[in-house]
């Protein structure tokens, strides 16, 4: 079983880190600096799929403000909490706000709208956000290859290498449901204060 899993890793791993950052993906960042320090994967790839996959996501999200505005999807997403909050600050701030969006958990796809929408040009954000996704990938990856460091301290190295592969899985559900756990919080508070200001 374990050899199944380290195989599918092996081969699929680095386009499910790609995939999953193209989302709000800091787990999946995390979790493949992880396994880039067990060698499964190299450590630049890493950082590769998670830059292409943030870069894709921002720039989707950004194309659907853009040239999407009236969907109703797109509607839908401009009454979700946060979005009149993204919208002034983008307004006010630009550069800043495009640069730091996607560290602001929940408000990635709220502000990649609101970026979409707004008098931002396609060139500058394609530059900002370039900027903020190598630095974000680098950011996530090295915090998932320095806990591999640690685990390894940690645990030792006599672990086999498929049961610290299972650990990583382990780890990766855990900080993936603490991640959303947190995000769910964040997005009440800030439905609240939306609410509040209405």
């Amino acid at each position: 079983m374990s050899g199944i899993v380290h195989h599918l890793i092996e081969q699929y791993g680095l386009i499910a880190v790609f995939l999953g950052c193209v989302a709000e993906g800091e787990s999946a960042a995390i979790l493949g600096g992880f396994f880039a320090h067990q060698h499964v994967f190299v450590l630049w790839q890493t950082f590769l799929a998670a830059f292409l996959g943030a870069f894709v996501g921002d720039t989707g999200f950004f194309t659907l403000g853009r040239s999407f505005a009236d969907h109703p999807y797109v509607k839908r997403l401009r009454r979700r909490p946060g979005f009149r909050r993204a919208y002034r600050l983008l307004n006010t701030h630009p550069n800043i706000f495009v640069l730091t969006n996607r560290y602001i958990y929940g408000m990635r796809l709220v502000g990649g709208i609101a970026a979409g929408l707004s008098t931002v040009s396609v060139p500058r954000f394609v530059i900002l956000n370039a900027i903020s996704s190598a630095a974000w990938a680098v950011l996530f990856s090295g915090i998932g290859y320095v806990f591999g460091l640690g685990a390894e301290q940690l645990v030792g190295q006599a672990f086999a290498r498929h049961e610290r592969l299972l650990i990583a899985l382990a780890v990766g559900v855990v900080v993936a449901i603490v991640a959303w756990l947190v995000g769910r919080h964040f997005a009440g508070r800030e439905r609240a204060k939306e609410q509040a200001g209405s």
